[in-house]
């Protein structure tokens, strides 16, 4: 009898070790899947091309990631999740609002270019009402003088762009007077003649060029070469505690924009795999005719991921005079880490273009 017992009792207790055991490798495999998991937000733009080829074509799967894309319509909207951890990765401008935000010892860093000036790129421009042109009433730069001018958002780096374009004409920022009006409310505004002038992004750039209400005077190429106009940013919770997931995301990114760059040809996205691009931007993003994305001028993004510090420290340079920055002595260095591109980069070699 009581050997029987002790019979059951030992079959009952090495049931249970192998339960204890299942169970074990079950938290242990839920946990590995977990820390592959990348939480990503997007505003859904095409300078996002990064994210959404790297996803497309499976270089997020190949390193290892479960990447999950959302959507967010703004940076300012990820700044909160992105330094609670609750985003490992988002996108956006480096506003003066992100360098507020670090100054509060918000854990984020900017990491990668996502979008910036370069020769025959300028996807966001100076625009004048083509009344004001045709009338000769605007000439050149200087006279912006007593214009009024839409940016996107003030303490921005497309209000840094404005400001870049009243001293080509020797004029200061109180030379004109600015307004605060989001990109697609510019046409209105052109249309209600409610306002001179805007630095406008593509797609609205070219739309209000194409319905006759405003005339494009300059890319922001050939006013603000070089600006950083856009951004990768990280989680520094995410960079702290799984540097090696961050490193096997940023390859990936700088794979697909490697991609994009081929795709590149003459101020348009119309090289080689331009098809493939085109359709991935109209599957991911809020622009759905493959036709628009042929015809504006498409953001640049630099091959090896580097961002403009010298359009960055102009840009802060900027906010600081319009007193926009909490902390007077932050610098560029206090908001970037270049690490993971840089490895990244080395691991995968020089930028061959596809041509």
């Amino acid at each position: 009898m009581r050997a029987s017992v002790a019979r059951s009792i030992g079959v009952a207790l090495g049931l249970a070790c192998l339960a204890l055991a299942f169970l074990d490798l079950a938290g242990i495999s839920s946990f590995a899947q977990a820390d592959n998991h990348v939480r990503v937000a997007s505003a859904g733009i095409a300078s996002d091309i990064g994210f959404f080829l790297a996803d497309k074509k499976g270089y997020f799967r190949a390193e290892g990631l479960d990447v999950e894309l959302t959507t967010l319509p703004n940076s300012p909207q990820m700044i909160g999740p992105l330094g609670r951890g609750q985003l490992e990765v988002g996108a956006g401008t480096v506003a003066a609002s992100l360098y507020n935000a670090v100054a509060q010892g918000i854990a984020l860093r900017a990491v990668a270019d996502k979008g910036s000036m370069r020769p025959g790129y300028g996807f966001s421009g100076l625009l004048v009402r083509k009344d004001l042109v045709d009338s000769g009433r605007f000439k050149s730069f200087k006279d912006l003088k007593g214009l009024t001018i839409a940016v996107g958002t003030f303490g921005s780096a497309n209000s840094s762009a404005v400001n870049e374009a009243l001293k080509r004409g020797g004029l200061t920022w109180a030379d004109a007077h600015t307004v605060e009006l989001t990109f697609p409310q510019h046409l209105a505004a052109y249309a209600n003649r409610a306002i001179d002038a805007s630095m406008t992004n593509e797609p609205t750039a070219s739309e209000a060029v194409r319905d006759g209400l405003a005339v494009r005077v300059a890319g922001n190429d050939e006013i603000y070469p070089n600006q950083q106009t856009a951004v990768v940013l990280y989680s520094e919770i995410f960079a702290r505690q799984r540097p090696q997931l961050a490193l096997r995301f940023m390859r990936a990114y700088v794979k697909a924009v490697r991609e994009y760059n081929d795709a590149l040809k003459d101020g348009r996205i119309a090289g080689p795999n331009a098809d493939e691009v085109i359709a991935i931007l109209t599957e991911y993003t809020f622009i759905k005719d493959a036709k628009i994305h042929r015809e504006i001028t498409p953001a640049a993004i630099d091959p090896d991921g580097r961002m403009s510090l010298d359009g960055l420290r102009n840009d802060l340079q900027f906010f600081k005079q319009r007193k926009l920055i909490e902390d007077p002595s932050i610098t560029v260095e206090r908001i970037i880490d270049t690490s993971f591109v840089t490895e990244a980069v080395k691991e995968l070699g020089p930028y061959v273009p596809r041509n």
